[in-house]
């Protein structure tokens, strides 16, 4: 297999380690700056330059894409993907995962635990956003934040107020997120290597300091994860789109809270405190899975007029309820399911035999004309009331 690592910093830990675990499974691998690469969109198929000349073939890429070139490093990494070159993180996924508001909105979008998060921009939402996620202390974040830079613990209102107008005042855009007291300066970092974590550690911050980095002197130990955990974890990264992912969460007293996933996680911490070839366990990923590259389910397979990609949710007072897909009828309607996610379960190309629960989601491709006569109305969102005190005092006559 011949593997490209898209790296500015080919003397860091992480790219040395994946580069020599390639190497010593015998596959030839180079470290390629990403912003020598030039787009060509000239000719008829998509093609790379790198350095002025046309690019030889590669088998696979593992993108090691910094924040500060998101936009061209993912630019890249999709004209590699339109040229079938296997990547295990998709352009789409980093860009997801490196805008911190985007990816807390695609999470809860999938029921992931997450601390109460809030985002505001008018200095007259700032005091009832803090009081919706808890009151302080509250965590602020700024959104281009990476290794905890920009991460702030607010006493106070007060203060919180004079944090958020400064960094409004200088153009940043900032998360308000509530501050979980019971896990403050330690967290967990999951190293998720396709569907299953590879390695975990424990991370503790320095002092009095609530973050944990390794980058802000925090310390590393080896971490056995419960079952919750792994699968939030994994479900975090494969929602992100990411099949390489460092997934860390908070220990809070309701279990698993995802802070963040991480597209390009640093190796160096997370093996020496496991003693684990995290970097060889990525390598042999990606080698298995070269044989399938990266499509877009939804894009190639719409390309049929009146067909397309749908998520179905069996509804706790549907028919389907109690019923095998064989004898759903969706064949006869001309639906086929492609993936049935029950909870945090996944069953890919289920059977005819597998019995429909409620809340089950069905990933299909079919005819969407009779796809859409499945979806219920929308229900209209109620207005959220206020709680009385239980002993109003007497109004004044």
């Amino acid at each position: 297999m011949k593997i490209a690592i898209l790296s500015r910093a080919p003397r860091s830990y992480s790219t040395q380690r994946l580069r020599q675990a390639a190497h010593d499974r015998g596959h030839r691998v180079k470290v390629l700056n990403t912003l020598r690469f030039a787009i060509d969109l000239s000719g008829d198929e998509p093609d790379l330059h790198f350095r002025g000349k046309q690019l030889s073939e590669y088998d696979a890429i593992l993108p090691r894409i910094g924040a500060s070139i998101t936009y061209y490093g993912t630019a890249v990494v999709r004209q590699f993907e339109q040229m079938d070159v296997y990547t295990p993180n998709t352009a789409s996924g980093i860009t997801n995962s490196r805008d911190k508001l985007r990816a807390n909105q695609i999470l809860s979008r999938h029921d992931i635990a997450m601390p109460p998060t809030a985002f505001v921009r008018n200095r007259a939402d700032v005091v009832p956003a803090i009081q919706r996620v808890g009151g302080a202390p509250v965590i602020i974040k700024l959104l281009e934040g990476t290794q905890g830079i920009g991460v702030i613990l607010a006493p106070d209102i007060k203060v919180a107020e004079a944090i958020i107008e400064t960094l409004h005042s200088t153009r940043h855009n900032v998360l308000i997120q509530k501050f979980i007291k019971e896990s403050k300066g330690r967290d967990i970092r999951a190293l998720v290597v396709g569907d299953r974590v590879v390695a975990a550690m424990r991370r503790t911050a320095q002092g009095e300091d609530f973050r944990s980095n390794v980058h802000r002197g925090g310390t590393v130990e080896r971490v056995d994860l419960d079952p919750e955990y792994e699968r939030t974890a994994v479900r975090a990264a494969q929602i992100m789109g990411l099949k390489v992912a460092g997934v860390d969460m908070l220990e809070s007293d309701e279990g698993p809270l995802v802070m963040e996933v991480n597209s390009s996680p640093g190796l160096e911490g997370i093996e020496t405190a496991t003693k684990l070839d995290v970097a060889g366990a990525i390598i042999d990923y990606i080698d298995n899975q070269v044989a399938f590259p990266q499509i877009d389910v939804r894009e190639r397979l719409a390309v049929s007029t009146g067909y397309g990609v749908a998520e179905l949710v069996v509804h706790g007072d549907a028919d389907l309820v109690g019923v095998t897909l064989g004898d759903s009828g969706l064949r006869e309607r001309d639906i086929t399911v492609l993936t049935l996610h029950r909870g945090s379960m996944v069953i890919p190309n289920p059977n005819a035999g597998n019995i429909l629960e409620a809340e089950d989601r069905l990933l299909c491709w079919g005819r969407l004309e009779e796809m859409r006569t499945m979806i219920p109305d929308r229900p209209k969102r109620r207005p959220r009331v206020k709680k009385l005190p239980k002993n109003p005092l007497p109004e004044n006559d």
